[in-house]
């Protein structure tokens, strides 16, 4: 991006005004690197806050899927230290590598912001790559050899809670990460390159960012431990969600998917959770009619 102005201020709206000015007469690298980092810890643990004071409130506990297991106060604090050792020596350095790789691929930076009616198509082919890649490299590292050596760091935490969900072993946030970039990665080279769509249709730093959020947001509350009435997965069928992905971190099998629960449906992955809800509900049924 150019420090100097290539654009009408009077036709942009107040965020594009400020984007703009944050960039204005500062290498981009440093902007991006810094920006993008804060975004994703103030999202990543600011989206945990509201689990963590349901754990301190008794009303709460009865959308615990596992009520008889509980995390101690060393837990949370040794998987926050670790998920920021990997935030900083890991993810933060990748991040500030990603605007000369964008700009370099050709992806927009500078305002105006594309309007929603490309961002939230493009927003939807994310969610839709990243779960399928998910799904097929974390049935991979259920293989024994890789689960023994790098996917078993993951599952310490037989019940999870918001903040494990990075809590991995840096072999498996890179494999797992690119799931995540190499989606809009794969859309802007097919957009561009094959396809040729028009330039409103290219990707945009701030779709992507934006994406950055949704998933952070997707993989807290995946890794949650609750399930409330008002879940996603209650208003969205397909979505999976705690309920679908605290099955996997008790049993350690099944429910390989990230987002949506087809994956594991068609491949039949989830033949024992499903049966595992059904006798939960037949035994809830049963305490209750007595």
């Amino acid at each position: 991006m150019n420090s100097t102005l290539t654009y009408d201020p009077s036709q942009l709206n107040w965020l594009e005004t400020r984007w703009e000015q944050m960039y204005e007469g500062r290498n981009p690298l440093i902007v991006t690197g810094i920006f993008a980092f804060l975004m994703h810890e103030i999202v990543y643990f600011g989206r945990f806050i509201p689990f963590l004071i349901c754990d301190f409130i008794p009303y709460f506990k009865r959308y615990k899927l596992q009520e008889a297991r509980e995390n101690s106060s060393d837990d949370y604090w040794n998987c926050t230290k670790k998920v920021l050792y990997s935030h900083f020596l890991f993810e933060g350095p990748l991040i500030f590598f990603f605007h000369p790789g964008a700009t370099f691929l050709g992806m927009k930076v500078s305002a105006p912001f594309p309007a929603w009616q490309q961002m939230l198509p493009q927003l939807a082919i994310f969610f839709i790559f990243e779960d399928f890649f998910h799904y097929v490299m974390h049935r991979i590292m259920h293989w024994p050899p890789f689960y023994k050596k790098v996917h078993k760091i993951h599952h310490e935490y037989a019940a999870p809670f918001g903040i494990a969900a990075e809590y991995a072993h840096p072999v498996e946030t890179m494999i797992l990460g690119f799931g995540t970039v190499g989606g809009p990665l794969v859309y802007h080279a097919f957009a561009t390159k094959i396809l040729k769509w028009d330039e409103d249709w290219h990707l945009h730093l701030v779709t992507m960012l934006l994406w950055i959020v949704l998933r952070l947001f997707q993989a807290i509350d995946a890794h949650s431990g609750y399930d409330f009435p008002w879940s996603l997965h209650n208003i969205i069928p397909f979505w999976a969600g705690a309920e679908h992905h605290d099955y996997h971190h008790q049993a350690f099998i099944g429910n390989y998917a990230s987002s949506f629960r087809w994956w594991d449906y068609l491949f039949g992955t989830d033949k024992k959770y499903r049966a595992y809800r059904k006798r939960q509900k037949q035994e809830r049924l049963k305490t209750k009619n007595q």
